[in-house]
């Protein structure tokens, strides 16, 4: 009688000789110290970035801003200015403690209230009572003035004669500036400005204005 022989197992220990068990090595991972160094300085450079513009947006710096209408080539008075404290921008606006030297001026332009002081808007003479300039005040009746002129504004001056006989009307200064405007609670009805005008002008307006033949019109977008 014969034995059956017992086949040995399939030795595992040994290791899988399938697919599955042939793995690629794995390479060690390499190190970069550099890059990790300059990550965290930028880290810590935008940190800083953000801690400087957070702190400079609290700073302040002194300014002057104009409380009311300067017209262009008048003084700048010191009722017309105040302080005021703003962002440091970088724009050249004028510091407070030049206000002596700003009421020593004269508007280069017509400054609105509300409007912040930079230097080009200041100039030591003014342009407009230069040579061959004359100021000439007039006194306007209801009717001859449109309401609202104010300071700084500019205007025609036109000749109205009170009869035809004596021509047609006429401009005499195409745009004069109104260097002042009187009181109208004081002078009731009545409208009482000055006029910057070119001097040849002055005596006809004068004469005009005395005989009350004046009337003037305002120029809007003539500033």
């Amino acid at each position: 009688m014969r034995t059956s022989e017992k086949q040995p197992a399939p030795n595992t220990a040994a290791g899988l000789s399938g697919p599955a068990s042939r793995k690629l090595p794995v390479p060690p991972r390499e190190r970069k110290p550099a890059l990790a160094a300059l990550a965290v300085l930028l880290i810590l450079g935008g940190a800083l970035a953000t801690t400087v513009l957070v702190l400079s947006s609290g700073d302040r710096v002194s300014a002057i801003r104009f409380t009311q209408q300067v017209g262009a080539g008048q003084r700048i008075p010191k009722e017309a200015i105040e302080e005021v404290k703003i962002a440091d921008t970088g724009i050249g606006y004028v510091s407070w403690a030049r206000r002596q030297e700003v009421t020593n001026s004269f508007a280069t332009v017509t400054i609105l209230p509300g409007t912040l002081m930079t230097d080009a808007m200041g100039a030591k003479a003014s342009t407009e009572l230069g040579e061959g300039k004359a100021t000439v005040g007039l006194a306007l009746k209801p009717g001859q003035m449109p309401a609202g002129v104010q300071q700084g504004d500019r205007v025609q001056v036109i000749f109205v004669p009170s009869r035809s006989s004596e021509g047609e009307s006429r401009v005499l200064a195409a745009s004069a500036l109104v260097f002042s405007v009187g009181d109208r609670s004081k002078t009731g009805n009545s409208g009482q400005i000055t006029v910057v005008v070119e001097a040849p002008a002055a005596p006809e307006i004068v004469a005009a204005a005395s005989s009350g033949q004046i009337a003037v019109a305002e120029l809007p977008g003539a500033r």
